[in-house]
């Protein structure tokens, strides 16, 4: 295939929309498909198909409908709806699925993620789809495809209605930012089957990707405003897909994911927690578990790193999407494995904590031993450049110390990006997204007031160097 802006990353295949519609989804879903066939990992022999509200969205999920026809198997419309979901029901149906998204990033990109018959697929699956892809073009062809949208919804649904106590979170008023997120309907029934009022802020019947790490996008702005207009003791949300949630406390504070994923293993009594290297640094602090592995960032590598657990082991990512492993409980019962990010548990088990503990989400916060953290990007940073700027970083330790004179190097890691920790103790980690043109800065502070002024030098002099 021709060079264009396609590559697999963090989480999935992305690029452009335009650039994946028509031949290119179809061929990429035939060599997912041939790749699955030449490890006998065909399952059922149907595909699971799902997809976010992306105007492009539609149209992909049809080509791979087409390329999945096409190699003799059976595809299976499931609408619109959270990646966990269509993961959740392909998987109980012994089957392969592609989620059609963009997830967080911007409008004119979109996506695939693909998931074989036991759960999402590895960096040596993305090498072995990466092999199988052929020039050769799918023909259009008809086709007949099975719909199972309600039963998939029904399956994730049920999956939390006894995660609470019934009427756990009576008194509860949550308002749900509804934006464009396949989750925004889900939140409210699930919420309101645990006795919690909700209030819907925000709908549209168009698409605006949100990324629920970048706090001050303009995106959020009405949030604080919301509220306080309607008294609400929350504000919850997710991006596109469904799989990274959002949280805003009762004083119109975030919190943060890493945050939500470590509440969310307290609450399930997790003994063994996966997070990437960009997950605050207090996490071991708390004691509050007998193993912390720390990963490169991307859902590939937590999965890889939760798989030899052998104790109850609950992962997520900086962003709070979280994964469930084996030998996990919930309400005296065994929570299914489910390893792919979720945005509903994070939400529902935070929540849970609060009504259980009688506290107040950021009295729950305060009391976490952790460092004051914050992140942002640049956007439009093309790869090449984020490169450049950290290989100079790493390999450089003159350029390195100069870039950082203001605040001293105590000692730098390179699992994912460059993080620096400086004399002070405090925290500066660069990287580059794996899923757009972005430069990720993310900081630790020993209070508010350093973490921002660390977020700010970050961007201001990363933004000198990329240019």
């Amino acid at each position: 295939m021709s060079a264009n802006s396609l590559k697999f990353g963090t989480s999935g295949l992305r690029g452009l929309s335009v650039e994946l519609e028509g031949q290119a989804a179809r061929r990429y879903t035939r060599a997912f498909i041939e790749h699955l066939r030449k490890h006998d990992l065909l399952g059922s022999g149907k595909v699971f198909i799902g997809r976010d509200f992306r105007p492009s969205s539609p149209a992909i999920a049809r080509d791979c409908a087409i390329a999945i026809a096409a190699e003799g198997l059976q595809p299976v419309d499931c609408g619109t709806l959270p990646t966990p979901a269509l993961a959740l029901h392909a998987m109980a149906a012994d089957s392969a699925s592609i989620m059609v998204t963009g997830s967080h990033i911007p409008a004119d990109r979109n996506g695939l993620k693909f998931y074989r018959p036991d759960g999402e697929i590895s960096k040596d699956d993305e090498a072995g789809i990466l092999a199988a892809l052929r020039d050769q073009p799918v023909a259009d062809r008809e086709f007949d495809i099975a719909d199972e949208a309600q039963a998939a919804l029904e399956r994730y649904v049920a999956r939390y209605q006894a995660l609470l106590p019934d009427g756990e979170l009576s008194g509860f008023k949550i308002g749900v930012f509804e934006h464009s997120t396949v989750a925004r309907d889900l939140l409210h029934s699930l919420l309101r089957h645990f006795g919690a009022e909700t209030v819907s802020l925000g709908r549209i019947d168009g698409f605006v990707p949100v990324d629920t790490e970048a706090f001050s996008d303009a995106v959020f702005e009405p949030l604080p405003h919301w509220l306080a207009e309607h008294q609400l003791d929350a504000i919850v949300s997710a991006d596109g897909d469904g799989d990274r949630p959002l949280l805003m406390d009762g004083r119109g504070a975030f919190v943060r994911g890493d945050v939500l994923g470590l509440l969310t293993a307290r609450f399930l009594g997790a003994e063994t927690v996966v997070t990437p290297v960009t997950s605050n640094s207090g996490i071991e602090r708390t004691g509050s578990f007998a193993q912390v592995i720390r990963t490169r960032v991307g859902s590939p590598y937590v999965v890889a790193a939760m798989s030899g657990a052998d104790s109850a082991v609950v992962g997520f990512e900086a962003n709070g999407g979280t994964f469930i492993g084996k030998g996990v409980v919930a309400a005296g019962a065994s929570l299914p494995e489910l390893a792919t990010r979720d945005a509903v548990l994070p939400i529902l088990a935070v929540l849970g904590l609060a009504a259980r503990d009688g506290k107040a989400l950021d009295v729950i916060v305060s009391e976490l031993p952790l460092q004051h953290a914050l992140s942002d990007r640049l956007q439009n940073v093309p790869s090449d450049r984020s490169a450049a700027f950290l290989s100079r970083l790493t390999d450089n330790a003159d350029y390195a110390a100069k870039l950082f004179a203001p605040y001293g190097i105590e000692k730098m890691a390179n699992i994912d990006g460059l993080q620096v920790t400086t004399a002070e103790g405090d925290m500066v980690h660069f990287r580059a997204s794996g899923n757009a043109p972005e430069l990720r800065c993310y900081v630790e502070g020993s209070s508010p007031e350093k973490a921002q002024e660390l977020l700010a030098w970050g961007l201001k002099t990363a933004a000198a160097e990329v240019a």
